[in-house]
This record gives C-alpha cells, sequence and structure tokens, in this order.
C-alpha cells in the first residue's frame, strides 16, 4: 500500500508490503535508496524500490517498506546528510507501528546503504545490514561542499532558494557520519557488503574498507558489475539469499 509518514514535520512518501495471508508478526526489511547519480534527477529516485519490497513480501514472507527520503521524488523537504539520518530512523519507526515485525532488516543502495550502517550503529532495532555499493565516508563531498551544494540544486533535491540557512553547517553534516566507524559499532551483527567490481562512481575499496571495519562481514564483489546493483539479477539473488538466512 501507498503511504506518506511524518519526518521532522514533512511528509515522505513510502510503499508497505505485507505477504498476503500473513499470520503473527513477521521480520520487515526497510529499503533505502540512493543520492542520485548517472544522470537520474531526485524525481526519479527509488522508483524501483516499491516493485522491489513486493517481490521480498512475496517471495519470502517478510514485511517490506520502500521509502524516498526528504528532497526525492514526491518527498517534502531538502536534501541534508542529517535529515536524511533523521528520515531513515522515521522509517524505521514508522515500519514499526504499522507492522510490528519481530525484527528490523536495512537494505540500502549506495548513500543510502551508508546511511543505514550510520542509523543501524546505534539503533537496536535493526538486526541486521544488507549494503549495495556503500560509501565508506562522503569526504570528496565534504571536501567542497558548495560546489556539491549546487549540484544538489541542479538535480533537484535541494529546491527551496534560502536552503541551507548555513551552508557550513550543511557541509560539516557531511563529514560527521563516518560509515566506516559506524560498521566498528555496528559489529557483530550480520552485514552483508555488494560491491561491482567495476564501479566507477564508489571503488569497490570503499566496501573493503567497511567490511574491515565490522570484522565479521560477508563481502562479495560481483565480477563485471557496475554501480546499479539494484538491476543486476546475479546481486538480487545474492539479496534475497542472504535474507532468507537471515529469517529467524
Amino acid at each position: 500500500m501507498d503511504d506518506v509518514f511524518l519526518s521532522d514535520g514533512l511528509r515522505l512518501a513510502c510503499h508497505v508490503a505485507v505477504p498476503e495471508g500473513a499470520r503473527g508478526p513477521l521480520p520487515a526489511v526497510v529499503l533505502c535508496h540512493g543520492y542520485p547519480s548517472g544522470g537520474i534527477d531526485a524525481r526519479h529516485s527509488g522508483g524501483t524500490f516499491p516493485e522491489l519490497v513486493d517481490e521480498i513480501a512475496a517471495e519470502l514472507q517478510w514485511v517490506g517498506m520502500a521509502f524516498t527520503f526528504r528532497g526525492c521524488a514526491t518527498s517534502e523537504g531538502d536534501f541534508s546528510m542529517q535529515g536524511w539520518v533523521d528520515d531513515l530512523r522515521a522509517a524505521i519507526s514508522h515500519v514499526v507501528s504499522v507492522a510490528s515485525p519481530t525484527g528490523i532488516w536495512l537494505v540500502g543502495n549506495n548513500t543510502g546503504g551508508s546511511l543505514a550502517l550510520c542509523v543501524a550503529a546505534d539503533d537496536p532495532r535493526v538486526e541486521g545490514c544488507a549494503l549495495l555499493g556503500a560509501r565508506a565516508d562522503f569526504d570528496d563531498w565534504a571536501a567542497q561542499p558548495r560546489r556539491f551544494l549546487e549540484h544538489s540544486r541542479e538535480i533537484g533535491a535541494v529546491k527551496r532558494p534560502g536552503f541551507p540557512t548555513s551552508i557550513e553547517e550543511w557541509g560539516r553534516e557531511l563529514r560527521r557520519f563516518r560509515p566506516a566507524d559506524a560498521a566498528r559499532r555496528y559489529a557483530p551483527r550480520p552485514l552483508l557488503l555488494m560491491h561491482g567490481a567495476d564501479d566507477h562512481i564508489v571503488p569497490p575499496a570503499d566496501s573493503r574498507v567497511l567490511a574491515q571495519a565490522h570484522g565479521s562481514a560477508e563481502l562479495q564483489v560481483i565480477p563485471g558489475a557496475g554501480h546499479r546493483l539494484r538491476h543486476d539479477p546475479r546481486a538480487m539473488a545474492m539479496l534475497f539469499g542472504w535474507l532468507d538466512r537471515q529469517r529467524p
């Protein structure tokens, strides 16, 4: 079902899928899309994720939730790193309120994966994380915050002319969240890291950094795959198999 939930007073779009004929509490997975890249603007972020959660619900008998972060698709607001972290925390609370799941697993794509790890590290409700092409840090963005802000405006993730009120603080947030540090705090909970061997936007070395920081992560570098693992059938088969093994 398509729905909305609130994060900091902003209405964020979401899609929740419950297995047909489900009885009793089930595990739940929350999908986190990435920052728009590769020619995709913010209006099309996470466009195929509702379809993916429907597949998860039907094939694995999990509750699934996809949502769009502030500034993307039909969700209100403007992109900021702290804002996206707050949005994911609110998304977890929303799926808990509507489905009362036995546990929460996060699946994150690119930036969404990195922030999923940052949120999970400090949220005991999260039982496991699977990350696709995740960044180990955001230092390249933080090095030139004004340029990155202008890029965010160009792709539509930042819409209001007066946002942010402080470019300096907006830029500091890009360094505040450190996925590699989060991986250490998150351990030893289960972590699946998948990365395309030919990813030219986020290099596979980033997932290796996260795996080393965690200590016992499952790392899969997929030969011939690029940045868009969501559309690679091998990656999706690995994801479904991993989720199936996670089921309590």
